[in-house]
């Protein structure tokens, strides 16, 4: 096998099994937990299921149809770019860091596009089932992103005397993510520190 058959082969393999991963993980939390519930793993530790309209880490900032085109949009220009490496050379280890960012976007994609027509959005207590298509909460490419991972690492609260933060209370690290979110900031970093230069050629 030549290295560009190879190469081809890992990018789809890795980025189905991370995908599949995700999925897997997403689905068991939405149909066996109710939203918001909690279950603490350790005292920094928790599952905690919430779901989001907008980015990675539960930002919103775009309108929901937009940043669903949006993200089609991406992985299908990374889908294009990872191919013109590969004809034209490219490390492995770089080639796995954009896989894992094409593949952690493609993986919010399937919540955005198709949990909103394959899901229904009973309230607490009650848990998410599995719905005939078109029979969920909501239409097509407007499902929302399921998170759980909760790392409240460390928390305190600020001095009274402390301008603009005074009082509040401060959790690092406070987002809730997903297995496509954490595959998208690996992969992001990963070529940030290790192959910067091949991203400016």
């Amino acid at each position: 096998m030549t290295r560009k058959k190879a190469q081809t082969l890992t990018v789809v393999l890795l980025a189905l099994l991370i995908v599949s991963i995700d999925q897997v993980i997403k689905i068991a939390v939405k149909t066996g937990m109710y939203l918001h519930q909690s279950i603490r793993v350790t005292d920094w530790f928790y599952i905690l299921f919430t779901e989001n309209r907008g980015m990675a880490f539960g930002m919103e900032l775009f309108d929901k149809l937009f940043l669903t085109s949006f993200r089609i949009v991406a992985v299908g220009c990374l889908i294009w770019y990872i191919a013109k490496k590969i004809r034209g050379g490219i490390s492995w280890g770089a080639l796995i860091c954009l896989t894992m960012i094409m593949a952690g976007a493609a993986g919010n994609i399937f919540d955005c596009v198709f949990y909103g027509m394959i899901f229904n959005n009973p309230p607490a207590p009650l848990k998410a089932e599995f719905v005939s298509w078109g029979a969920g909460y909501e239409q097509l490419m407007m499902g929302r992103v399921v998170d759980m991972f909760y790392f409240p690492l460390v928390e305190w609260n600020w001095p009274y005397w402390l301008p603009f933060w005074g009082g509040q209370h401060f959790i690092f690290f406070s987002p809730i993510f997903n297995f496509a979110d954490a595959s998208i900031s690996c992969g992001i970093a990963a070529l940030a520190i290790f192959y910067n230069r091949m991203l400016l050629r």
